[in-house]
């Protein structure tokens, strides 16, 4: 067995890098098999900041699981973590008449050195979304589980990249999108399937929010000394600092986020693929959008929606981040059928309205005729460390692929968006004239921006143009699938470099 260091993870990526495609071969590892006093799971949490912190708790609250190590190249939040997680593990510790976790925390920078401790059995991924696939992959070699935050990857490549290894080193990795544990979601799916409410005829997935500008700066900001970028920035560029706050705002930059379709959007893709049972993705997208009202620094739009179509089926994605003044209630976003979010799925007999935590089907008098009661997922966690008790991933509610192909619905609107061009609102409106939710969708969207006082002559929509998929090569072809493809992928920045073989 080779043993994994940082060292071995330098090797690998250069060699990567230069074609000659060493392998190091973890898939027999007996790390894997190694558990702490009472068959424990020992879990390392790579990116710490808000959402990591949120598994810290959720991890260390588990009965049998233990957090032992945390890692983030931000030292003053590593530093903050540690000293909140041993002095909750001391506590614990003191109630009981023998402690069962020693109280020492290991601190990493860098997460090679936290893959490097053999006595880590899973890690947790909440990292900025350029790292999730790297980390992954990095992960399932040395022999770990993984749990990685949504969107998992931040290409359509990475994801498949994967699901290869995931496959490969026989890991059980699963996505963090919850709302596949949420028992809404989980009987509506059911429901569905079982054809109680006949033929889906069309589907308006939304998330409707209102932000606030990220703010804008003219020169590049300096990055705090307390804060490693080399490690930070990984395999995206280490380029200057272009927005006010270092942290959480580039999830609105193109280098290291996926805008609002990646952040939120994902949550009720998935749902959407989850309830109508789809084992593949969209054959076709048209998107448009664009960044409306801000003058910052961001780059992702802040009005995007596609139309996207299913072996038939029409399936509109809308996601706004903007108020819509002139309707009560619409300073905390838009309002668009009654709802700010979650799928709405028009059958033959019924229709579906579904968010986080719960919906309701409804005859087509809408007569609300059942309940789907839910709670957003609280049983995501406990179930990743089941499997991983189980050591099958047949076990999870979001296992790798099904979320590799949810984020590959989110890249395609995405592309479908970055390979547009400016248009008129009558060019616009003949793009969406096949689907009348989609027409509906970009009318309202209109009367929300003059609700907000934005000149379209100023600043007009982005219209991407009708992008062919193949779900068998996950590529675009035919027309615009040149332009399309350049998005598929990303280039690595040596020494942190996805293998083409895992």
């Amino acid at each position: 067995m080779q043993k994994i260091n940082r060292r071995n993870f330098l090797q690998r990526s250069l060699a990567t890098t230069t074609g000659l495609g060493i392998s190091l071969g973890f898939q027999n590892s007996v790390w894997s098999q190694v558990r702490g006093a009472n068959n424990d799971i020992r879990v390392g949490i790579a990116g710490i900041r808000s959402q990591g912190n949120g598994h810290i708790d959720r991890f260390q609250g588990l009965p049998g699981v233990r957090v032992v190590a945390l890692c983030d190249p931000d030292r003053q939040i590593l530093d903050k973590r540690v000293a909140e997680l041993t002095a909750r593990i001391q506590k614990e510790n003191s109630s009981k008449d023998h402690p069962t976790q020693p109280s020492k925390v290991n601190a990493y920078t860098d997460v090679r050195e936290m893959l490097d401790n053999k006595d880590i059995d899973a890690i947790v991924i909440a990292a900025p979304n350029h790292w999730h696939s790297l980390m992954t992959v990095w992960a399932c070699q040395a022999g770990k589980h993984v749990y990685v935050e949504k969107p998992v990857s931040h290409s359509i490549w990475e994801g498949r990249q994967m699901v290869h290894a995931a496959r490969k080193y026989n890991r059980v990795v699963q996505a963090g999108t919850q709302q596949r544990s949420c028992p809404a979601v989980q009987e509506a799916a059911a429901d569905i399937q079982a054809g109680k409410y006949g033929k889906a005829l069309w589907v308006h997935c939304s998330k409707l929010d209102a932000r606030e500008t990220i703010g804008k700066v003219n020169e590049p900001q300096p990055v705090p000394d307390y804060i490693d970028y080399n490690l930070w920035a990984g395999p995206a560029p280490m380029t200057p600092v272009m927005r006010k706050s270092f942290h959480y705002d580039w999830h609105w930059q193109w280098n290291w986020g996926d805008g609002e379709m990646g952040n939120w959007g994902i949550h009720y893709v998935d749902d959407l693929r989850n309830l109508l049972g789809w084992p593949s993705v969209p054959t076709s997208v048209i998107a448009a959008g664009n960044r409306f009202l801000w003058d910052d620094n961001g780059q992702t739009p802040n009005m995007h929606f596609a139309l996207f179509d299913y072996d038939g089926l029409k399936v509109v994605v809308d996601i706004r981040n903007l108020p819509d003044p002139a309707r009560p209630g619409g300073k905390s976003g838009a309002v668009y059928q009654k709802s700010r979010g979650g799928n709405y799925i028009q059958f033959e007999n019924a229709f579906i309205r579904i968010a986080r935590g719960g919906g309701a089907a409804y005859d087509l008098e809408g007569n609300r005729i059942k309940q789907y009661k839910g709670d957003g997922g609280s049983s995501h966690v406990s179930n990743f460390i089941n499997a991983v008790r189980n050591n099958s991933n047949k076990d999870l509610n979001a296992e790798i692929e099904v979320s590799h192909l949810s984020a590959a619905m989110c890249h395609q609107a995405n592309i479908g968006f970055r390979v547009g061009s400016q248009a008129s609102v009558d060019q616009a409106r003949a793009s969406m004239k096949e689907h009348d939710d989609a027409l509906n969708t970009l009318n309202d969207m209109l009367e929300q921006l003059d609700g907000n006082k934005v000149n379209l002559k100023e600043k007009s929509f982005v219209l991407g143009p009708k992008l062919n998929f193949d779900r068998k090569t996950e590529s675009f072809v035919g027309d615009h699938a040149q332009a399309a493809n350049k998005y598929l992928k990303r280039s690595y920045r040596p020494p942190f470099v996805l293998p083409e073989k895992v």
